[in-house]
């Protein structure tokens, strides 16, 4: 029997995790731990209160009140539940005459639900009161297919999450939360960003399979995986419904999901297999993942020979080798994960670099080859970065790398040493090879900011925004011999990335030198310092810029670091002004209490212009 204090524990307990999933972004336990607690709570008491809140309200400004609710969605976990999902469904459009039922399918996303309306981007909250977070188009996110209204998720992409942002985050969901959330942005964050990787897709613009209900239950999991396939952003299942808006208004909802729609989920299944070899990867930043070769084994429908293990802290403590014994799950039926360990094996762990031999080092979890400027794993992204972030050598894009790469070049020297002859022998063009020498001195000879030119080494956790930071604080000449304490009391640095930033810096200083001694000319970043003796009105100010300015805003933002200016690209208690556009974000303004708000044409007579 379950007493009321279970249930109510039971309760408190699911909060706490909420709490954890949505505005802390930690999560406390697995997603199919809380599924089960969940699904347990609601076996013991399936009207309780709780189950009418749809989620989260993870931003604190504006509120927006939907005019429809935004509700949750119900779920299936097995083929019995969506077979009887698909006999309500007909039995409803009988009782009203609809003959012909369809259903149609679409990748469920794994993000923050919105709802963008009237030129206003809105979460979902509790499905009746969210908050306006349109000012997330102002800070980079993508809104796919244009800004039209409809419903959607904001979501970030799923490969570019596993390649960078993995080891920093346990989901790609955190970092959405952290850029419409967070007061002020991590670097990090911020990088992912400008480099357009989180979006806010309408569930309208994605790929959806449409057939009748036995269709469905018969082919489900090959329609999961045929929709999983066509789409590069986190899943929690797919999301079925019928397809008649006179079913649909038959049915109606309840407080908290629509009867004739229902998450397809798995409770995964699970399967034992034996690791036959570990795979080691090197990418761009010199990361080494491990990939669990395995004796190839059916899991819901799909073959499964190669899981992810993460990181190599992962390979040691849980003891992975070579003829270990493991538990295999697909995550909400779409993606394959290592779930435990059954018999432990020796882990063999690379003591070199797997693809250029090359020294290794431990970073908390992570093995990384610290052979970065030679290295051919790192190299052609490595050179790729360098030319992307400058800006300034035209013809240095992917094909003439690959082929640079391809012929030893593969550290930055190296290919500010080439001569015209040398891309002659490389099978370039007369002219071509003309023109990609030229382009070497005209990015020597191109004045470049001190703090770009930094960043277009790589160092990971120093971008350009970073980059300026810490030159506002520091010299160039005299960063390689900053130490963590010297970075962290830089705000906005934290610990570990100050000290893995300090360590960096000190790694690649001889390439760094070498390259800046090439006779690049730097326009160098004010010194903070230095802000006192710049005659200007906003001199030592903390600035922001949002909305459309009917200048350039990039050149606005240049002007205002000339004028010993701190530009920043998010609202916090240090804010000192705003500066609005046409359209500016009413979240920023209402968030941006100690500043003092100008518009463009009043900032321009601040400035004196």
């Amino acid at each position: 029997m379950i007493t009321k204090e279970q249930i109510k524990q039971r309760v408190a307990e699911l909060k706490k995790y909420d709490h954890a999933y949505y505005v802390t972004t930690k999560p406390l336990i697995s997603d199919s731990e809380y599924d089960e607690l969940r699904k347990e709570l609601q076996r013991w008491d399936p009207n309780n209160d709780y189950f009418d809140d749809v989620g989260a309200s993870v931003v604190d400004g504006e509120k927006y009140t939907h005019t429809e609710p935004m509700l949750s969605t119900s779920k299936t976990w097995n083929s019995e539940q969506l077979q009887s999902f698909v006999e309500r469904i007909h039995k409803e459009a009988k009782e009203i005459g609809v003959k012909k039922v369809q259903f149609k399918v679409t990748p469920k996303l794994d993000g923050m639900a919105g709802k963008y309306k009237k030129g206003v981007l809105a979460t979902r909250g509790n499905g009746r009161t969210g908050n306006v977070v349109t000012h997330v188009f102002d800070l980079g996110v993508v809104p796919i297919g244009g800004k039209k209204e409809g419903v959607g998720e904001i979501v970030m992409s799923q490969s570019y999450f596993d390649e960078y942002l993995s080891d920093k985050f346990s989901h790609p969901r955190n970092v959405v939360v952290g850029a419409v959330n967070a007061d002020t942005i991590r670097p990090i964050i911020t990088k992912t960003l400008q480099a357009g990787k989180i979006h806010f897709v309408r569930y309208a613009t994605l790929p959806t399979w449409t057939g009748s209900g036995s269709d469905l239950v018969a082919k489900v999991s090959e329609i999961t995986l045929d929709l999983a396939g066509k789409v590069d952003y986190p899943l929690d299942g797919m999301v079925a419904e019928v397809t008649s808006d006179k079913v649909k208004k038959h049915m109606g909802a309840t407080n908290h999901h629509h009867r004739w729609q229902t998450a397809i989920k798995s409770e995964g299944e699970v399967k034992e297999t034996t690791v036959l070899d570990i795979g080691w990867q090197t990418g761009r930043t010199g990361k080494i993942t491990p990939v669990l070769r395995l004796e190839t084994i059916e899991v819901d429908g799909a073959n499964i020979s190669n899981v992810t293990a993460h990181h190599a802290g992962n390979v040691k403590s849980l003891k992975l080798g070579k003829g270990a014994k493991v538990e295999i799950i697909r995550s909400g039926g779409v993606i394959p994960k290592l779930k435990s360990v059954v018999k432990t094996s020796s882990p063999d762990i690379p003591d070199g670099c797997p693809i250029c031999g090359g020294d290794v080092k431990w970073k908390n979890d992570f093995l990384y080859c610290t052979n970065h400027d030679s290295c051919p794993a790192q190299a052609q992204t490595g050179l790729f970065y360098f030319f992307k972030t400058i800006e300034n050598a035209k013809g240095f894009g992917p094909k003439t790398l690959e082929v640079l790469v391809d012929n030893g070049y593969v550290s930055i020297e190296s290919v500010f040493a080439l001569k015209e002859q040398d891309f002659i022998d490389m099978e370039f063009g007369d002219k071509q090879a003309e023109n990609l020498e030229g382009a070497l001195k005209d990015s020597i000879d191109t004045e470049i900011e001190d703090a770009r030119f930094l960043a277009a080494f790589g160092i990971e956790d120093l971008g350009i925004g970073a980059s300026r930071k810490l030159l506002a604080a520091h010299s160039f000449d005299s960063l390689n011999t900053l130490t963590q304490e010297d970075i962290n009391a830089i705000d906005g640095f934290g610990e570990k990335t100050s000290e893995s930033i300090s360590t960096a810096l000190i790694e690649r200083w001889p390439t760094i030198t070498h390259i800046k001694g090439l006779g690049f000319t730097l326009k160098a970043t004010p010194l903070t310092s230095e802000f006192e003796s710049i005659e200007s009105p906003i001199a030592g100010k903390t600035i922001l810029f949002t909305g459309k300015m009917e200048q350039n805003r990039a050149e606005m933002q240049e002007e205002a670091r000339e004028l010993g200016a701190i530009v920043v690209s998010s609202v916090s208690g240090k804010l000192q002004i705003l500066v609005t556009g046409a359209k500016a974000s009413a979240s920023k303004i209402a968030k941006a209490k100690n500043a003092t708000v100008y518009t463009e044409a009043e900032y321009n007579s601040l400035i004196g212009e």
